[in-house]
């Protein structure tokens, strides 16, 4: 009688475990394929580009434009075509504005009734491997700049944490990304050329036209148009990839310790986001240098399944607790288990937005992002993690990013070593969720001033004049020297009507 009674006790204990497992399974699994069939009715979104309106990639403020010009790839051809039209604008009283690959939020790249630049064409790159510099046209894209370098065994110092940029628009925000212990993109510049609103050509460097050098970059094209630049690369390098869960307060400490025990090349961190936790736990992830890499060491695409089951976790946290819940327990418990451990420097940087952007024709997403003492983060987390919540707003993700003293641009974000905070939200188009979203903006920016800290400037434009001054102390400096170089002031966009010296349209 043992034997089956025993028998019988064993089928009883599997089958109670089969029970805990699919109820264990069963929940997360219909959750991503709800979210599957969701986006399977939805269709990679394009902002509208011409030939009469535009809008940037928020999608929320589409512009009546009086022309757009796409250059041709030709240099020659293409600034005797920029000459002629600025001498066009100038007769008509028309504003120029420049457009790259449009991922700012504001309306930096085009004027209500102005001409539009599109520098897409400029695209071409050369490298002085004696110095180790990228010569650059600024409509070239990173992601074209990856592969470049990669076939000889370099890669870009600094851009953002994606790929589908282009240089010129990197430069005109003076842009940051995951690697760890640096300035941001200005300091990697050795010099550049830039059109001025009266047709001449001169190159700025540290040296050479500076003042124009430290307005220009992070000048989002108020200036004159970037044409091309020379910049500073470094090897590609091999990495392990590390990853460690820490409470916010000793986020800080945890990224220094992690620094001093080993070569990092790149790090980053993510903050839980859930209702339980929120923004009081971080995953730290690390790569650490482990050899160079070789010439031509392969970018691997990822499969298709894995793209979309990626996607899938990321955008059913959308509007969803329990999507964000297991997003944060996949992310920290499961992906060392399902990603890999080893990759190199080029591959990290060949990040597409396809695995999260927003295909939802009625929603968009939004990012801002503030800079605050190292020594003050958790103090502004505090604040923030009060001010979120008021306003009822579907934050998806937050990233930590390490970023030293820019001593090289104007209109700078890093006034010191600094703790950037990518904020990344959800929100309906609407002016009803855009109103919301800019009262939420105005606190969360008041919090990071309050702690010494800063905000940045290529998206929305919610932030009140005061907050701007307050927040660019050499603003005027700036407007000056730009009104220096473009009497007339051909070059505008949204920001420059928002914040300049004599706005059209004043904020309150």
């Amino acid at each position: 009688m043992r034997n089956p009674e025993r028998r019988r006790a064993a089928r009883l204990a599997a089958g109670l475990v089969s029970i805990v497992l699919a109820a264990a399974v069963a929940r997360p699994v219909v959750h991503v394929v709800r979210t599957a069939l969701r986006e399977r009715g939805f269709s990679k979104l394009t902002p509208v580009w011409g030939p009469t309106d535009v809008e940037d990639i928020s999608r929320l403020n589409r512009t009546r434009v009086r022309a757009m010009t796409r250059l041709p790839e030709d240099e020659a051809g293409a600034i005797e075509m920029l000459r002629r039209l600025l001498r066009d604008a100038k007769e008509q009283h028309l504003s120029v504005s420049i457009a790259g690959a449009r991922h700012s939020m504001g309306g930096h790249t085009f004027t209500p009734d102005g001409v539009v630049v599109d520098m897409l064409p400029l695209r071409a790159m050369s490298l002085d491997d004696q110095r180790n510099l990228l010569h650059v046209q600024a409509g070239a894209k990173w992601e074209d700049v990856i592969p470049f370098l990669g076939a000889r065994g370099l890669s870009v110092s600094i851009m953002q944490s994606d790929s589908p940029f282009t240089v010129g628009g990197s430069l005109s925000v003076n842009c940051h990304g995951w690697q760890n212990d640096r300035p941001p993109l200005a300091s990697t510049v050795e010099s550049f050329r830039l059109l001025l609103a009266d047709g001449r050509i001169i190159r700025c460097s540290r040296t050479e036209n500076s003042e124009i050098f430290s307005a220009a970059l992070g000048g989002y094209g108020l200036l004159g148009i970037i044409l091309d630049a020379d910049l500073r690369v470094v090897p590609d390098a091999r990495y392990r990839i590390e990853r460690k869960l820490v409470p916010s307060p000793e986020y800080v400490a945890e990224l220094d310790a992690a620094v001093r025990s080993g070569p990092v090349g790149l790090a980053f961190g993510r903050l839980n986001v859930t209702r339980r936790r929120f923004l009081e736990q971080a995953e730290l992830t690390t790569f650490v240098r482990t050899s160079d890499a070789r010439p031509g060491e392969p970018i691997v695409e990822l499969a298709p399944w894995t793209v979309s089951l990626e996607r899938w976790i990321f955008r059913g946290s959308q509007g969803s607790e329990y999507g964000k819940e297991l997003r944060w327990s996949l992310e920290t418990s499961f992906s060392p288990w399902f990603f890999e451990r080893r990759t190199h420097r080029n591959q990290v940087m060949q990040t597409r937005v396809d695995l999260y952007e927003n295909r939802d024709p009625t929603q968009t997403d939004i990012l801002q992002e503030y800079f605050v003492p190292r020594e003050r983060l958790e103090e502004f987390l505090r604040r923030v993690r009060a001010v979120v919540p008021a306003h009822a707003a579907d934050l998806l993700n937050v990233t930590l990013r390490d970023v030293r003293r820019d001593d090289d641009t104007l209109l700078r974000y890093a006034d010191g070593d600094v703790v950037a905070l990518v904020f990344f939200f959800s929100q309906p188009r609407s002016e009803e969720a855009d109103a919301a979203m800019q009262a939420l903006t105005r606190e969360l920016i008041d919090a990071s001033l309050l702690v010494g800290g800063r905000y940045y400037l290529p998206y929305r434009l919610h932030a009140s004049r005061k907050q701007f001054q307050r927040a660019y102390p050499k603003h005027e400096t700036f407007f000056a020297l730009k009104r220096a170089v473009d009497p007339d002031e051909l070059f505008q966009n949204q920001f420059y009507r928002a914040y300049g010296p004599a706005p059209r349209a004043e904020m309150a």
